[in-house]
């Protein structure tokens, strides 16, 4: 049984008590004891009217139950089923028509079609993972999985496998060919890249090694840049409002190998990752509680760090930061580093005693 401090009319396990107290409430201005008390108010309204529909709940699906154990069910067909949920009031008769309209939907949610996590938040190396899958290297996701058939020599078993690195650059291309293209001529074909300005915009110009010159068949996919001692090291082009970070460097191994000195290709992937509190993870009593609020509490404020060993060596992960970038206008664009971020709490269905009632009931 957890240590309790007796609040108002509850009763709260000393760790979540203390994970409040220290860590969530500080600079938010709200009163710890003030929290509690809300949270006491909330449970002396709220509680009944919560165990009431759950009550409604188990009563729904007993006759639920009966209705196929006495065979009625199994012999019914799909308007006798319809009718019965109907008459216990499973089912309610269909509103009219109405329209929905919401404002300040952020366009991860609204507009932006892509990957979404799932991601247990009590472990802090996981969550700062997929938060972080924002960006990937695509690079990586092809070398590393079986996208590449493993044939043929390009095995990824030991060591860099060269051929298999080739196969990776050419499936790339192949990719910006097909979500970015060129007026003319082809990624892999690229012996440099560059701009060239045009009416105070700045746009993508390439080099192929045929010698010409040719730009994206659509300008308007060039959407950013950074340049080092003069010479482009990345190029931002957007698809379908997803973003691609083509970035260069000749003096990098994997750019040294590259007739444009590509050292990479990052593809904006997760838009958006459910930190989970009761799928992937069960976070129910105390302790658990109180694990899940504090990793929560560490990305929502952007501290949350944690070490681990990987090939021998001492790493630590934090959230990463947002990427800003040089806009063809002159401008700065800033695009999120990381995943939109949503929480997925344990269902009003559970009940804990990480806090209970003066009397040692279980709340919601």
């Amino acid at each position: 049984m957890a240590d309790r401090i007796k609040i108002g009319n509850l009763q709260v396990a000393k760790v979540l008590d203390d994970l409040v107290r220290n860590e969530i409430a500080p600079g938010t201005g709200v009163d710890p004891d003030h929290f509690w008390q809300a949270l006491g108010d909330i449970v002396r309204d709220l509680a009944p009217r919560n165990r009431a529909l759950l009550q409604k709940r188990d009563e729904l699906q007993a006759q639920i139950d009966q209705w196929y154990l006495s065979g009625a069910g199994q012999r019914a067909n799909a308007e006798e089923r319809k009718a019965f949920l109907t008459e216990i009031g499973y089912l309610l008769p269909e509103g009219a028509d109405f329209n929905v309209s919401t404002s300040n939907v952020d366009p991860e949610i609204a507009e932006i079609a892509g990957p979404q996590l799932v991601v247990p938040v009590d472990n802090a190396r996981y969550a700062l993972n997929a938060a972080n899958a924002r960006w990937g290297s695509l690079y990586d996701a092809l070398y590393g999985t079986d996208v590449i058939p493993e044939s043929d020599g390009r095995e990824r078993s030991g060591g860099y496998n060269p051929k298999r690195g080739a196969a990776v650059i050419a499936q790339s291309r192949q990719y910006l060919d097909a979500y970015a293209p060129l007026a003319t001529g082809s990624y892999a074909d690229v012996t440099s890249y560059g701009l060239q300005e045009s009416h105070g915009r700045q746009n993508l110009l390439v080099t192929l090694k045929d010698g010409s010159t040719t730009g994206l068949a659509d300008p308007a996919q060039f959407v950013g840049y950074h340049q080092s001692n003069g010479q482009l090291s990345a190029v931002l082009l957007r698809h379908n409002g997803l973003h691609i970070e083509i970035q260069i460097d000749p003096n990098d191994p994997i750019g040294q190998s590259d007739a444009a000195g590509v050292k990479d290709v990052l593809m904006e992937a997760a838009v958006t990752t459910i930190q989970d509190c009761e799928d992937s993870v069960a976070a129910v009593d105390a302790e658990d509680k109180a694990r899940v609020y504090s990793n929560w509490n560490g990305i929502m404020q952007g501290k949350l760090a944690t070490e681990f060993s990987k090939g021998g060596e001492r790493m630590t992960r934090s959230l990463n930061p947002d990427r800003t970038y040089i806009a063809p206008d002159g401008g700065e664009l800033t695009l999120p580093g990381r995943s939109l971020l949503l929480v997925r709490n344990v269902g009003i269905h559970m009940y804990t005693d990480a806090v209970t009632t003066s009397d040692g009931d279980e709340i919601p």
